[in-house]
């Protein structure tokens, strides 16, 4: 599904547009925070009963949500947030799991909790901290004195199955359940996968997606405008992204996927990757990747930061995040995360305004059932806004140097977007420690665009005349209606203990809007007379009055279930499937005829299946392998009008993985293969009866490739993510596509920490390489545009000047490198810029 015409802009044609962007431009954040403080005020209201509950606490308890896992792992968590010292004894613990800890309990209730089962026992020791040693028979008689005690040490990792990143100081995650649902580590998962974590993000300053997409491993954009432009897109092994997720939940306008490129990062804890297909979760999508966002949750213990930043092109941000429990027991808790953003561009008459606010609540109902209410509020607004840069050919077939600073936008030309989001979540644990849970959310992703751009001819190099705008409008306010419930939990099978998972979800999409003329309204022209001298203002914005409406739905309910089979203590085999209904409803009015024409497609039991295996070669290493399906449908048309069949092909892939130092440091590589039918490859200078560029149904296209990857801790205070991916898409004749993203990329960060400078001077730095990408029949001679081959390098140092207060510096493209984002529009990445950041902690 594209909310864009999927042709170059040489046609008049109608597209959904949302109500005048009057109506909800220049949001207030004071609104957005009296929404915040409201929804926050009707969640404590409707979570009353934990309040109650938490008062009659035994004193010296606490609340506890501890996931299964391994022994030690488990205790290690427990240990950091009960605040005690725990000595663990890998002999007595190895190859031992637990069901994890939910619930309020006392230390000593806490770990007799943990430990029933085990023939094993806390024993307290006289520094206030406890070991473990074997359960004595028949009664647990305490030590003696003068028994040998073991070393106490303080364990802060934490157990599988949490994932939370922030606080960590990590790069890497312990667990990731994007890929099949399963709470398991990203060594346990038979797929590539990356974790963009909290501490990376500030680390680089990555306060957008398309900044975490530019850094994340195997992910690529092509750039051919602003920020949020529809010309941009993310890729992965040779495909377009279009599958996105919040907290593991579909988004099924996922073809809207401009639209989340303008996220900002401020509301979530981390954000997973998952390269290849993902049919098993997302049922219709490209095997390129799945990107989940997951949002931050209240912590059990108050915590508060406040930051500030300035930067090059008046760049100002201010941020607040602060979590706090609602009672002593912690079981009434929540968290308000707000910010404000506003800076110009180092691209003349480029304006940018961003507006965030997220308010959750989660109660303990009961010590096993935890319910969560949240909303979300992001306004993001572009003036001066340029859907692609300017030409790189001159109308003699020369290439243009323009300035970077320079501009195809007129300065009437804007961007909007708002996203809404409301959620609520229930989930309970089971004494048998299955656990079920369901979502509902209801999201709104308003979006409202002028635009008039200089990309309608070649400028001539003496006079600049013969450049002309692109000028019209469009827009939209979908809506998205989801549900979503799961249940998860071990069983046995032939004395052996496995897990399993199943579910079912239903989402739907649908706006109901204006439509307008596009590219060279009637009435209006775009003519430039000198572009040289050009200062945006004329011509100015065309008379575009709507002409039709346009009326979309898309529905999908699936049901899926995945069981992960420990055929030995080294290997284990996840065997799923995924059964899809998926339908759209499309109606396109035209005013001034009454004509409308109506579109209805659906696929019903499309069955999708996934298998992988896992086999663990020795403590640290695994070897893996996986298959799964793909289905995706589309809205290219073919020379007759009519649409092409859906997407279908096989997606495979193998690899190793290897996880050191409790699971801090992961690293993986894999091989893939992918081949697909039908897929849409455009005919050049080929259009449909409606205007939009001509496609057709490409057969026995391939991609193949490999990724090396290594995340998290090399040593004590030295973090790093380092990976490299090669990615070759080709047709059945052996032609390549998608020539427009590279091949090759490399992307190292890095980050030590230097404890003898002061209080602890952190410094860092990065660098991003890609291999040469083109364009054919470009110009007016139609030739082939190249970028080569470059590499940007960035650097940050922080530094605390207090235990609560912290100064951060980051520096981006250092050496100042000139390239084009695209092959083919001038439009160049930022250059040399910096950032200076104050950040207050309690």
């Amino acid at each position: 599904m594209a909310h864009r015409p999927n042709a170059c802009p040489n046609r008049q044609g109608n597209m959904p547009s949302s109500q005048p962007r009057d109506r909800y431009r220049h949001t207030p954040l004071v609104l957005a925070l009296r929404a915040a403080l409201l929804g926050c005020a009707l969640g404590a209201t409707v979570m009353m009963p934990a309040i109650a509950q938490a008062q009659a606490a035994p004193a010296g308890s606490k609340a506890y949500d501890i996931g299964a896992g391994s022994l030690d792992q488990v205790l290690g968590r427990f240990g950091r947030e009960a605040g005690v010292l725990v000595a663990i004894d890998p002999e007595l613990t190895q190859g031992l799991r637990s069901e994890g800890l939910r619930g309020i309990y006392t230390v000593a209730e806490a770990l007799a909790k943990l430990l029933s089962g085990q023939q094993l026992e806390a024993v307290s020791g006289p520094s206030g901290g406890y070991r473990l040693r074997k359960r004595s028979a028949p009664s647990a008689a305490p030590a003696p004195d003068g028994a040998p005690m073991l070393a106490e040490v303080k364990v802060t990792a934490s157990g599988p199955g949490d994932g939370i990143t922030q606080g960590s100081g990590s790069y890497t995650s312990d667990a990731s359940s994007t890929a099949t649902r399963l709470g398991i580590s990203l060594r346990e998962t038979p797929q590539s996968v990356s974790v963009m974590t909290r501490q990376q993000m500030d680390d680089q300053g990555l306060n957008a997606l398309t900044d975490v997409i530019t850094r994340t491993p195997g992910l690529t954009i092509n750039q051919s405008g602003n920020l949020g432009s529809d010309s941009s897109s993310a890729y992965a092994r040779g495909f377009a992204v279009e599958n996105y997720q919040l907290d593991g939940v579909l988004q099924l306008n996922s073809g809207f996927g401009d639209l989340f490129q303008t996220s900002d990062m401020a509301i979530y804890d981390r954000v997973e990757v998952v390269r290849g297909a993902t049919g098993l979760m997302n049922g219709i999508g490209s095997p390129g990747a799945t990107i989940n966002l997951v949002r931050k949750r209240p912590t059990r213990d108050f915590q508060a930061s406040a930051s500030v930043e300035g930067g090059s092109w008046d760049y100002r941000r201010f941020g607040v995040d602060v979590s706090s429990p609602f009672n002593e027991a912690g079981t009434l808790r929540g968290r308000v995360v707000a910010a404000y953003q506003e800076n110009n561009s180092s691209v003349e008459r480029l304006h940018e305004r961003r507006e965030i606010v997220y308010g959750v609540v989660e109660a303990d109902l009961t010590p096993s059932t935890l319910a969560a209410l949240g909303f979300s509020l992001q306004s993001f607004d572009l003036q001066g806004h340029a859907r692609s840069g300017l030409p790189l050919y001159f109308a003699d077939g020369t290439r243009t140097d323009w300035a970077r600073s320079k501009s195809s936008a007129a300065d009437w030309a804007y961007s909007y977007r708002r996203n809404q989001s409301l959620f609520a979540s229930l989930e309970h644990r089971f004494d048998n420690a299955w656990r079920v849970k369901g979502t509902v959310s209801q999201d709104t992703y308003g979006y409202d665009e002028v635009f008039g751009y200089a990309g309608n001819g070649f400028p001539d190099r003496s006079t600049g005349a013969g450049l002309a705008l692109w000028g019209g409008r469009w827009g939209g306010k979908p809506e998205q209606t989801s549900v979503d419930l799961y249940a998860t939990g071990p069983f046995s099978l032939l004395g052996r203990e496995h897990e399993m998972v199943f579910g079912a979800t239903f989402a739907r999409t649908s706006y109901d809007s204006a439509t307008y003329q596009l590219w060279r309204p009637d009435g209006w022209d775009g003519s430039i007379a000198n572009i040289y001298t050009w200062d945006g203002r004329t011509p100015g914005i065309a008379p575009n009055p709507p002409v039709g409406r346009y009326n979309y739905a898309e529905q999908t309910t699936a049901a899926y279930a995945t069981a992960r089979l420990r055929q030995t203590d080294a290997l284990s085999v996840l065997l799923g499937a995924r059964i899809t209904n998926w339908s759209t409803d499309t109606r396109d009015s035209v005013n001034s005829t009454g004509a409308t024409t109506v579109d209805n497609r659906s696929a019903n039991g499309k069955v999708t299946p996934y298998v992988g295996v896992v086999y663990d070669l020795s403590r640290h290493w695994s070897a893996y392998a996986s298959y799964t399906s793909i289905f995706k449908p589309q809205n290219n048309r073919t020379l007759s009008g009519s649409f092409i069949d859906p997407v279908v092909g096989n997606g495979y892939e193998v690899g190793g993985k290897g996880a050191f130092f409790n699971n801090q440091l992961n690293v993986s590589g894999a091989l893939f293969w992918v081949k697909q039918d039908n897929l849409a490859v455009a005919i050049p200078g080929a259009f449909a009866p409606d205007g939009s560029q001509a496609y057709y149904g490409a057969s026995g296209a391939k991609t193949r490739g490999f990724e090396l990857e290594a995340a998290g801790q090399l040593a004590r205070d030295w973090q790093a993510t380092v990976s490299f991916t090669r990615s070759l898409s080709q047709d059945k004749d052996g032609i390549t596509l998608n020539t427009n993203i590279p091949q090759n990329t490399f992307k190292l960060f890095t980050t030590y920490r230097i404890a003898a400078v002061g209080n602890g001077l952190t410094v860092g730095g990065g660098l991003r390489w890609q291999s040469q990408i083109y364009s054919d029949n470009t110009g007016p001679l139609s030739v082939r545009s190249t970028q080569g081959s470059y590499s940007v390098a960035d650097l940050m140092a922080r530094y605390p000047i207090t235990r609560k207060i912290s100064a951060t510096l980051n520096v981006y493209n250092l050496f100042d490198k000139r390239y084009h984002t695209t092959s083919n529009t001038a439009f160049y990445g930022t250059p040399r810029s910096f950032r200076l950041g104050l950040n207050v902690s309690y």
